[in-house]
Parts: C-alpha cells; sequence; structure tokens
C-alpha cells in the first residue's frame, strides 16, 4: 500500500472515530481508495487501533468486512459501486487539522497528540465539505441533477462511467443490499443525547462522548415544569428565561439540522424517568448521556434516573462542563473556613485541591451519525415556553418583542457577541465595567446560563486577549462560587443563612414593591434600570447592586421579594448566582457586601452625563446634566421647558428622606444582632453562620477556624459588614465611622454649581419675564396709536445663560 493511500485511510479512520462517517461509509471508501484485493488483505489490520477503545465500532467493522466478502463476486461487486459513487474528494482534500484531531491521535496512540506548543484550531465548518454517508450516497445516485457532479473533467469521467453500470441494478437491488449492510446483529444500539442546558455545538463533551460510543445518537430535549421549578419558592423557570430557552431549543435544532440530525422534543410526563424509559423502549437505545446540572434538586432527580436506568440495562454517561469545576468536588481542605463567601477564598480551595483539568476546547462535529427510526416527539410549542397570554377579545400580547430585538438567540450569536467584547469592551472592562451609559460588559450571561457558550472556551478565548482582564477572568469564578455555595446550602433561595437576620422587620408596603418593579420610584437611575430588565430581560452587574441596594436598604423590603422579581424577568435567571447575591445584599449571606448603592449618587459613577438615564426614561432626556438624577431639584422653569411635570409624565418620589431610611435600616440590624447575641462572636464581633457537616469534615483539620455551639452544631465566623461591628449607642449614620453607603464620584464643585444653577435661573427667569412684559407694553402702545410695532428680537431680554427649551446638552 502506497503511503498516499495509507494517510487517505488514516484520516478516514480519524473521521469515523469522531463521527464524522459511518461505519458502512468507512468500509466503502476504503474500497474504493485501495481496491478489493487490498481490502480484502489489509483491513483487518487497518482497524485493529480500535480493538482497544473503540470495540463497538471494531465489533461492528469486522461484521461488514465478512458479510461484504462472504457474498459472491457480483453481489459484492454491485454494493461496492453502489455505495462509494462518491468518494473522490478524499484525494484531492486533505482533511483539516483540528483539536478533535489531537483527541483522534491520543485515541490512537499518537505520541504527539495534546501537545501544547501546537496551536489549537477554533473554527470548523458548519458543514462537511467530505461525502456524507451511505444514505446520501445512494440519495445522489439516485438522482440525475447534473449540479450535484463534481466540475473538473476526471470527475466528469468517473461518474459517466459509474452511470454506464448503474442501470445493471435496479433500485430495489441497491436498497436490499444496503439494508444487508445496516441490519446485522452486531450493530451498536441508538444512544440518547438528552440536551438539559449545554445547549451548543462547540465544546460540547456531552455530545464528544456520544460520538466516541459510535452508535446513533438521538437528541432529545424532555421538559417537566414540576421539576425544573425546583422546591418552595425558588422560581427557577420564570417567565423571560423560559422564552430564551424555547428560542434557543429553535436554534439549537437548526444547528442539528445541519448535522444531518434534528432535536426531539417530549413532553416529560408523569417524570423524566418515565419519559427516558419509554423512548428506550421505542428506540431499543442502549445508553443516556447527558451533562450534569448541579442543583440540588436537579442532582436529586438524575441520581435516582442514573440507578434506575443502570438497573434496566441502560448505560448512563455523565459529563462535567456547565462549570469550570464540579461544585461537589470542591473541598475546603488544607485551606480552611476564614474568609469562606469570597471569591479569593474559593479559588484557593480549587488550587489547594487541584482536579482533573479544565483541558482545551472541543471542535464542533460536522456531521452526526442517525438511527434508521426517529421516536415520537411532539412540537416545540405545546412544551409552553413561549406561551402569550390573551386578552379578553382573544388577541395575542406579545411581551417578549423587545427581547426578541435585543437578543440573537443562537450559539453563533453568542460566539460574536464574544468576538466582540474581546475586540473592543474587554480593554475598558478592568476600570469601566460600571458604566451603564457605555457598552463596557460583555452581556454573555444568559449564553452562559443555557449553555450556548461553555465556561471553558469562554475562559480560553479570554485568557488569549491581549490585555488578560484578570477581572473579567474572576466572574467565571464568581459563577462557580455561587454553585459551591447553593450545594451547600440547598434552602440558599428562600431561607436566610445568617439566623438573626430572619427576624429582620421587613416592609409589606406592595405599593412601593410594584413601583420598584416597574421603574416607576421618582429616582431616575433605579427606574433605568428596572425599565431595561422589564423590556430587555438584562442590566448589568452594577446596576443590579444599585436596584438591590434600594430595595433593601432604603425601601426595607426583604430580599426574597427582589429574587423572586430577578427570576421571573431575568433572561439570565440563574438561582445560584442570584440567591447567593440577593442574599449578600440582604445582609444574610456568607459574604457581608461592605457597601451600599446611593441612588443618586451612585449615578455620578456609571451615568456622569445622564445618556443611560434617557435612554429608558425619555420623559426626562431635556432635563440638564446637573439635574437629570436628581428632577426634584430642578427649578421650575427647567422643569416646564423640559416638558417634566411630577405625577403625571414621570412619578415622585416613594421615599424622600434617604439618610433617615438608611439609619432606619442600620438599626434593625443593630437590635437583631443583640437579640441574637449568640450568633455573635465576642471578641471580634462577626456573625456566626451554623455549618453543614460536608464543610465540617472537610475542615477537622482546621479546628481553629470552628466554633462549636451545643451538640450538633458547629459554628462559624464570617465576613462581617464594617458598620454592624460598630455599634454605638446612637446608631446614627451619620455618627458611623464605617458607613457602607457609597457616594459615587461626589465632587463639592458639582454641588455647588447645582446651588448657582437655581440661583442663576431664578434670576433670569424674572428678567426674561421683565424684558417680555416690556415688549409686550411697547407693542400694545404702538397698536392703539396706530404706529408701526418695533421688531421682536429673539434674543433681547433673554438671559444669555439660559437654556435653550430644546434642553441640548454639551459635555464638558
Amino acid at each position: 500500500m502506497s503511503l498516499a493511500k495509507a494517510s487517505q485511510v488514516s484520516a478516514m479512520l480519524r473521521d469515523l472515530m469522531l463521527g464524522l462517517e459511518d461505519p458502512e461509509g468507512f468500509f466503502c471508501l476504503c474500497l474504493s481508495a485501495l481496491g478489493e484485493r487490498d481490502t480484502r488483505a489489509l483491513f483487518l489490520d487497518l482497524i485493529k487501533p480500535l480493538a482497544s477503545g473503540h470495540i463497538q465500532l471494531y465489533s461492528q467493522l469486522t461484521t461488514i468486512f465478512f458479510n461484504y466478502f462472504s457474498q459472491g463476486d457480483e453481489e459484492a461487486l454491485e454494493v461496492a459501486i453502489a455505495l462509494s459513487l462518491h468518494e473522490t474528494t478524499y484525494r484531492d482534500d486533505p482533511p483539516q487539522s483540528s483539536s478533535s484531531d489531537q483527541l483522534a491521535k491520543e485515541a490512537l496512540g499518537d505520541s504527539q497528540a495534546g501537545d501544547p506548543k501546537k496551536p489549537i484550531k477554533k473554527e470548523c465548518p458548519l458543514k462537511d465539505t467530505r461525502p456524507q454517508r451511505t444514505t446520501t450516497m445512494i440519495k445522489r445516485e439516485n438522482n440525475s441533477d447534473s449540479s450535484s457532479c463534481p466540475a473538473d473533467d476526471e470527475s466528469k469521467n468517473h461518474d459517466n462511467m459509474i452511470h454506464s453500470v448503474k442501470p445493471k441494478m435496479s433500485r430495489r437491488h441497491r436498497q436490499r443490499k444496503k439494508q444487508q449492510l445496516m441490519q446485522n446483529p452486531s450493530a451498536p444500539r441508538p444512544v440518547l443525547l438528552w440536551f438539559r442546558r449545554d445547549l451548543r455545538m462547540w465544546d460540547n463533551p456531552a455530545l464528544i462522548g456520544c460520538l466516541e460510543l459510535g452508535a446513533p445518537i438521538i437528541p432529545v430535549f424532555l421538559w417537566n415544569a414540576a421539576e425544573e421549578e425546583g422546591p418552595g419558592v425558588t422560581v427557577a423557570t420564570g417567565g423571560a428565561s423560559k422564552y430564551w430557552l424555547h428560542q434557543a431549543l429553535v436554534c439549537l435544532n437548526r444547528s442539528l439540522e445541519e448535522r444531518s440530525s434534528h432535536l426531539v422534543f417530549q413532553r416529560a410526563e408523569p417524570s423524566s424517568l418515565a419519559a427516558l424509559q419509554a423512548l428506550v423502549a421505542e428506540t431499543g437505545a442502549g445508553a443516556v448521556v447527558a451533562t450534569a446540572l448541579y442543583e440540588p434538586w436537579l442532582r436529586d432527580r438524575d441520581d435516582s434516573v442514573w440507578a434506575v436506568l443502570e438497573k434496566q440495562g441502560v448505560k448512563c454517561h455523565i459529563y462535567h462542563s456547565y462549570c469550570l469545576r464540579d461544585p461537589y468536588t470542591v473541598s475546603t481542605k488544607g485551606v480552611g473556613l476564614r474568609g469562606i463567601g469570597s471569591v479569593s477564598h474559593f479559588m484557593s480551595c480549587c488550587q489547594q485541591n487541584s482536579g482533573p483539568g479544565i483541558g482545551t476546547p472541543l471542535d464542533a462535529p460536522c456531521i452526526l451519525p442517525t438511527p434508521l427510526s426517529w421516536p415520537q416527539g411532539c412540537p416545540l410549542t405545546q412544551l409552553g415556553l413561549a406561551r402569550m397570554p390573551r386578552r379578553k377579545d382573544g388577541t395575542e400580547i406579545d411581551w417578549a418583542v423587545n427581547i426578541r430585538q435585543a437578543w440573537d438567540f443562537s450559539e453563533e450569536g453568542a460566539r460574536a457577541r464574544l468576538e466582540t467584547f474581546l475586540k473592543d469592551g474587554v480593554y475598558r472592562y478592568e476600570k469601566e465595567s460600571s458604566r451603564a451609559d457605555a457598552p463596557n460588559t460583555s452581556s454573555l450571561s444568559p449564553y452562559l446560563h443555557f449553555g450556548q457558550l461553555s465556561a471553558r472556551s469562554l475562559l480560553w478565548d479570554a485568557r488569549g486577549a491581549r490585555c488578560r482582564p484578570r477581572k473579567f477572568q474572576r466572574k467565571l469564578a464568581w459563577r462557580d462560587l455561587a454553585y459551591w455555595q447553593l450545594s451547600l446550602f440547598p434552602h440558599l433561595p428562600w431561607e436566610s443563612l445568617r439566623p438573626p437576620y430572619k427576624a429582620l422587620c421587613w416592609s409589606l408596603d406592595c405599593a412601593h414593591l410594584k413601583a420598584w418593579q416597574r421603574g416607576q420610584t421618582g429616582y431616575p437611575l433605579v427606574d433605568a434600570a428596572m425599565r431595561q430588565l422589564w423590556l430587555t430581560g438584562w442590566m448589568n452587574n452594577y446596576m443590579r447592586h444599585v436596584v438591590a441596594s434600594f430595595l433593601i436598604a432604603y425601601l426595607h423590603i426583604n430580599w426574597q421579594a427582589g429574587y423572586r422579581w430577578f427570576q421571573d424577568t431575568l433572561v439570565d435567571a440563574d438561582v445560584a448566582i442570584d440567591a447567593m447575591m440577593w442574599q449578600n445584599g440582604g445582609m444574610c449571606g456568607l459574604d457581608h457586601w461592605n457597601f451600599v448603592m446611593h441612588p443618586v449618587d451612585a449615578a455620578l459613577t456609571c451615568d456622569p452625563y445622564g445618556n443611560y438615564v434617557r435612554q429608558w426614561c425619555p420623559e426626562l432626556k431635556a432635563l440638564p446634566d446637573d439635574f437629570i438624577h436628581k428632577p426634584w431639584k430642578c427649578p421650575s422653569s427647567v422643569l416646564c421647558r423640559a416638558g417634566v411635570v411630577f405625577g403625571q409624565n414621570y412619578p415622585e418620589r416613594i421615599v424622600v428622606d434617604l439618610e433617615e431610611r438608611r439609619a432606619q435600616s442600620l438599626q434593625d440590624v443593630t437590635l437583631v444582632r443583640k437579640r441574637f447575641s449568640e450568633y455573635v462572636c465576642q471578641q471580634t464581633g462577626c456573625d456566626l453562620v451554623p455549618l453543614p457537616a460536608k464543610l465540617v469534615q472537610d475542615a477537622m483539620g482546621s479546628g481553629n477556624d470552628i466554633v462549636r455551639h451545643g451538640e450538633k452544631e458547629f459554628l462559624l465566623p464570617v465576613i462581617t459588614r464594617m458598620e454592624f461591628k460598630h455599634e454605638p449607642e446612637d446608631t446614627d449614620t451619620h455618627d458611623n465611622p464605617y458607613s457602607a453607603v457609597l457616594k459615587g464620584y461626589v465632587s463639592r464643585h458639582r454641588d455647588e454649581k447645582i446651588a448657582f444653577l437655581n440661583e442663576r435661573d431664578f434670576t433670569a427667569s424674572v428678567m426674561y419675564e421683565n424684558a417680555q412684559r416690556r415688549e409686550r407694553l411697547e407693542r400694545d402702545h404702538c397698536i392703539l396709536e396706530g404706529l408701526q410695532c418695533p421688531p421682536t428680537n429673539k434674543g433681547k431680554g433673554q438671559h444669555r445663560n439660559v437654556r435653550p427649551a430644546s434642553g441640548a446638552v454639551q459635555k464638558r
């Protein structure tokens, strides 16, 4: 066998292992490349490397080989002609190198596989330019359209030769020969690829794992609302996130169709286990492959499903790719518990107890092996993910129209947004990620939540950026930290981790809560952020801090109400992340935020020129920069020229004295800490939190970090806000040197300017009114005397510093 043929067969063998070719197609291509004599002599030796790691493929190819050469010479020639019409592409186009090729080399024992010095190919065409599998070959043979033939003369001669032989075989005879190859007793049973999240083709270990099994793949998506929702008031699947899921499934199905497959949708009633059992019975599937989920109630469900299926003889393969680290494998051993809840402590735990390496992203397969028959499914619309309410007259209320306009729900849209961010916004992220008036954040959180972009590929690409912003990379660590906390504290979404704060006195004012939800608080920055959330399903992280601080510290409404609203309206609603952040903001999580965002002064940091407020609160767009965030301080004449009328087109403030409200919040915390003093460390003033058994077991070597309380409970001092530790007799925030309220970039010059503008505007208004009065008197006098009226000078009598009615703003 020549060197060229050996290289060609090796390339075809790699494609077989990665699922780019099916076994019978590979056998036919070998027949075309080597000829019948060399195939009979060399084929079994060529496929020997599969005997160790790919037993099913090896068995299937061996059966095909013996079935073929046990036939008569005439029948073998007919099958070879029928199944090898389009093999010439391999002779002209050498296979492209990719990271998937590295996996194939490792499986074949190549010593150079996985060399970190070699560049990793990140792109792969969505459609395979090489021949499709055998069924496609048969269809193309029966199609006489000349447009499907190659353009070069050699290919034309080859086609003419084949067409001259073609009449010797009837279609029924060819189909019978094909079935002889397909229906052999050793053919592998199909594999059910259970999509839950990780709705992508690129860097999907579960998908690649299916290909390595060497069996037909049946992608399925099962939906059981009760299982997904979670216990109690978790609200794991809100309206906005379910709508995104619906659109993401449409895009995923399109990607699968481009690879000769499709997604089977089913309502998992009465349970996911029952639905999987029915699919196994209908398809004869021998394995189920899925990506692990880490929410406690979903993990418990999955464990029971895997146990039952394994007892019934169905192999279950679970891959971890949703987070960078499996949260159930993170240990505090060797690190201790001091500082638990912070991302620095979590990263130290991961470094001290390193698990399997993160690895490199995987290329998307170009084609998927399909079964002979597909199971019964249902239309995606029957799952009810994107159900729209209807009015009394029957018309539909399309509440998601703005969400559709704001987002590209596809995997390609995720990669395009990432590339745009890495080319531009990432260079400002380190210092300006708080800005709401500029696209300095990646906006990738929805794609990460639904797995349309893997955390591993995001980290890989972020590390490849020239500036390598560590702050951006740490966001992925925060994400993993949230899932770790949820694995330790399953009640995180509804129960405060710090016992004293369960007794806090919260406001039950429903009018205040509704005003906050709809962006009608009278505070422009808060209103702009909440309106953006309502219309697009998203806001950046800094703005989430702003609206959370306003709800908790100034409206005195329980953090759980904010958590539930976010879960319903965010397209990236994530139970672990939202629960952890709202608990921290609500003063009862493992990590106290040592700051409170002031609803006015924080705007000087994130929206200094008011562009963000003008975008989402257009009724205020004509106000000057210095008044855009505090319109209640604006002179009445400026408000009149800007067309702002409080109580009509813009609401009055729902709370007025912010300092008093903030002082009351601090006093409430001080009282509950004194009431439950057993949960406060007398030496440090830190709050004490009961530990779960797993943490206690991991940290037994660090006994100094643990305070034993009673017989069964272990208490740990955790991070506590400085202003809570400092408890003066007078709890007024003005007397607390550790006040956590962030004032933003406040300058005395700006406050003095506002005062000056107020005084100047009053003087200017009086001068302007006097000038107008003189002009009217003079005009009336001329009319009475029959004299010609003097020309009106538009600028006469108007103070030169008075803003024009248009409210145009010049940026300094």
